[in-house]
This record gives structure tokens, sequence and C-alpha cells, in this order.
């Protein structure tokens, strides 16, 4: 981004809502097409005891299929790649690599460092563990192949959790959507360089009377029409299809 350029201020308009499981601790989030169950959310929710992989009715949050993750270990993201379902943990430095139509673990293979957010641009996984670091890894080895530092007009970004990416072959290298832990805050950060070129602020989007237990706003996942997203959040008994504007 060249160093006059302003970094977008954007604001969430709502498209549509939907009813979420607000018992789900949402970690990670995924549209896609599933060969039984048609389009379905692929959705990680964390906790220690309650950590799970679920695959989720989108129009209706119904909950089709999920497998337990082991009472010690604490889900995080996850993510869709051509072939495998990959879900991280939190601090037990472990990835599963799963069948996305059983959901059944495959391989499960061990990282350095915390699990919180990652996705797949086509080509790589991008991962992040709540530094200003985002680590890129081979999306069939896990072995990580390269990484960047994540700045907003020159400062360090913290806090970098649930993550969506857009695809490379856009020709721009694919931007990488980030939910800002502990925020109402949404960056686009572009995985080239590091930089944020637009921060979206989410503030108000779940109702008043729908907070009451709600934790903070995760999870995001591109909708089928260019330009939107699906957002919920930890607890959250609602999700929404909204854009940026």
């Amino acid at each position: 981004m060249p160093e006059d350029a302003k970094v977008e201020e954007l604001q969430v308009e709502v498209l549509e809502t939907f009813d979420h499981d607000g018992g789900s601790f949402t970690q990670g989030l995924q549209l896609a097409e599933h060969p039984e169950y048609g389009t379905v959310f692929y959705e990680s929710a964390g906790m220690y005891g309650e950590s799970d992989v679920r695959i989720v009715d989108p129009g209706t949050g119904e909950v089709l299929a999920s497998q337990d993750l082991p009472a010690e270990q604490f889900a995080e993201g996850l993510t869709l790649t051509d072939s495998d379902l990959w879900q991280i943990t939190w601090q037990e430095h472990v990835a599963h690599r799963r069948d996305p139509v059983t959901l059944d673990i495959v391989e499960s293979v061990e990282y350095e460092g915390e699990g919180w957010g990652i996705c797949y641009d086509g080509e790589r996984l991008v991962m992040s563990d709540g530094s200003p670091t985002l680590r890129f890894r081979d999306p069939v080895t896990f072995e990580e192949t390269g990484s960047v530092d994540v700045t907003l007009e020159g400062e360090p970004v913290y806090q970098i959790n649930e993550l969506e990416c857009g695809s490379a072959a856009e020709g721009t290298g694919g931007q990488v959507w980030a939910n800002l832990w502990q925020t109402d805050q949404i960056v686009r950060i572009d995985p080239a360089t590091g930089e944020v070129g637009a921060v979206v602020d989410a503030t108000g989007l779940l109702p008043a009377e729908d907070a009451a237990g709600a934790d903070v706003l995760n999870g995001i996942a591109a909708g089928e029409e260019e330009g939107t997203f699906y957002l919920t959040g930890k607890y959250w008994p609602k999700l929404f299809l909204v854009k940026f504007v």
C-alpha cells in the first residue's frame, strides 16, 4: 500500500439474520459444499471439555454432524483445503487433518507456538497465533513456509484471531480478513506486505436483546455472493450475512 494511501474505514450492513447455536464457543467458520448435506458451515467450537468440529445448516443453525475433541484439547480455527479439513488447537501444539465428509481425523501433526486462526488461500495455509505475525504453511504437510508481520499505519497489530482468506487466484495474492480478539474490529490484511488496508467496525452487530451470555465477535466466512460475509461470535445465538460498506 503506498505511503499516502489511507486505511479504509468500513461499517457492517446486515443483509440477513439467522439462528446460531448459542452454546458454541465459535473459533472457526467456513462455508462450503458437502456431498451429503449441500451448502453447510464447517465450524470449530472451543473450550476444554467442550471442543468439537461440526457441520451446520446455514439457514437454521442445526448441527448436522459433529465430532468431539479430547477433553484436554481446546479447539481453535479451522479451514478447508482442496482435499482436507484442518483444525488447530490453542496451546496443545496439535493440528488435526480431517476428512471433510466424515470429520474423521486422518492425521495429527505438531507445530510450535499457539494456534488461533487459520485459512487457505488456494495455495497455502495462513495461520495466526495472537501475535502480529501471520505464518504460512504447506496445505498438505503443515510445515511452515514463511511469515509476515502485520502492521496498521506502521504499528504492529496484536490479537489477530479468526481468519478468512481471499483466493490467491484473484491476482492480488488474496487478502486476509481477520477478527481482532476482544474487539468489534475486523481488519483486511495484505499478506504480501502485512499492511492493513481496511478496518471494519462491527460494534452493535449483535442486538442487545440477544447479547445476554454472549462473548466476543469471532467467526468470519465468505458468503456465496462476492463481497458478502457471514459473521457470528462466541456463544452468539445469531449469525449475520453482511457486506462491508
